[in-house]
């Protein structure tokens, strides 16, 4: 093969620390094009019918950056239920049988040690030394650390701001920001000016507005394009959304604690115990966890999103309207793939916030 030109998927911000992170290391990056019709359109018809969304979306991400020149494709692996471990062996052969010459390095999370992961990054990264590795993952981790405060902050400011728009036009400055840093000291520079940017946006902030926490698949809850801008539909109604999950989460849970043999929030572990006590794959587990702990904190709902068909979250699902019942929390759950509507999606949104409102009404007046 000719010399090695990287892809990888997206998923939400995730592009610009993956990006910088194989820029260090010395590859030549071609990232796949942002998300548009067009990628889902390709996605859909190269795989399976009842395919998860998320693998739909990856295999027009791979499609697309193979057709600007890409000829290695950096891809995660996964275990237990979720069908996440078995994408890239699927798309492996979708992409094969269509005619394209590449090679796909699976980043496999390590069950109980750390060498298989280390293998494929020594496959991906030839020659570089161990430490030259290492810088490049400390400044993609500083990278992943500040986009995930950058967008927690984005979520406390959007309900409050008095111009629409003014947040997410900074949240994008900050990003832009992000992904020009080259160093630990630059990521940390662009991290202020970032939160300086959105502090910046004019706010009222004696605003009173509901609380609402973001449970589901991972991938869903990260990609705007697959939620349907939830957040920020959410935000510009006034609605101050908590994020149950970001990439730091991720990393942390399924690269460095599943390298000990751990998996999970003991605390998460420990508020779902009443409803469901054992892993179920994905994120399932956390959903139902995580909802029993928003409701424990006050907040005013839980929006849970998941992937049509996916079998973890169908699992929480299942369980979640007796955690709501229970737990004294509203919850709605939006099942989602390439034939989700954004009219219907709004309907039940606001629906959902109007009950919201009313019920917040009656608890003031007694």
């Amino acid at each position: 093969m000719s010399k090695m030109k990287v892809t990888f998927p997206h998923m939400g911000n995730m592009s610009i620390a993956i990006k910088g992170l194989l820029t260090d290391l010395g590859l030549e990056v071609v990232p796949p094009p942002p998300i548009t019709k067009k990628t889902i359109t390709l996605g859909v018809r190269h795989s399976p019918e009842f395919a998860c969304f998320p693998l739909k979306i990856n295999m027009g991400n791979f499609i697309e950056a193979l057709d600007e020149g890409a000829n290695t494709i950096v891809m995660a692996g996964g275990t237990g239920p979720c069908r996440f471990g078995y994408y890239a062996q699927v798309q492996r052969e979708i992409l094969l049988d269509l005619g394209y010459d590449f090679e796909m390095i699976v980043l496999e999370p390590p069950q109980g040690q750390l060498s298989e992961l280390t293998d494929k990054l020594k496959e991906l990264c030839g020659e570089r030394s161990w430490p030259h590795i290492m810088r490049a993952l400390h400044n993609a981790w500083r990278k992943v650390k500040a986009m995930d405060a950058i967008h927690a902050r984005s979520l406390q400011v959007r309900p409050r701001e008095l111009q629409k728009g003014d947040t997410t036009r900074a949240y994008e400055q900050a990003l832009q920001l992000l992904d020009e840093a080259r160093t630990p000291a630059a990521t940390s520079a662009c991290l202020r000016q970032g939160l300086e940017l959105l502090n910046k946006v004019p706010v009222q902030h004696d605003k009173e507005v509901l609380r609402i926490g973001i449970i589901g698949e991972i991938y869903m809850v990260l990609e705007p394009f697959a939620n349907l801008q939830m957040e920020k539909v959410l935000g510009e109604m006034g609605v101050e959304v908590d994020r149950s999950i970001y990439l730091s989460h991720w990393i942390k849970e399924h690269l460095v604690l599943s390298s000990i043999g751990l998996k999970g929030s003991k605390d998460t572990k420990k508020a779902a115990a009443p409803y469901l006590q054992h892993f179920v794959g994905g994120h399932g587990w956390e959903s139902v966890g995580d909802t029993v702990r928003y409701a424990r904190r006050g907040f005013d709902g839980v929006v849970h999103i998941l992937p049509f068909t996916c079998t973890p979250e169908i699992v929480a699902q299942s369980i979640l309207p007796t955690v709501s019942r229970e737990q004294g929390i509203p919850l709605i759950s939006f099942s989602l793939d390439e034939q989700s509507g954004e009219a219907g999606f709004r309907t039940r949104l606001e629906a959902f916030l109007d009950l919201l409102k009313q019920r917040k009404t009656q608890e003031k007046l007694g």
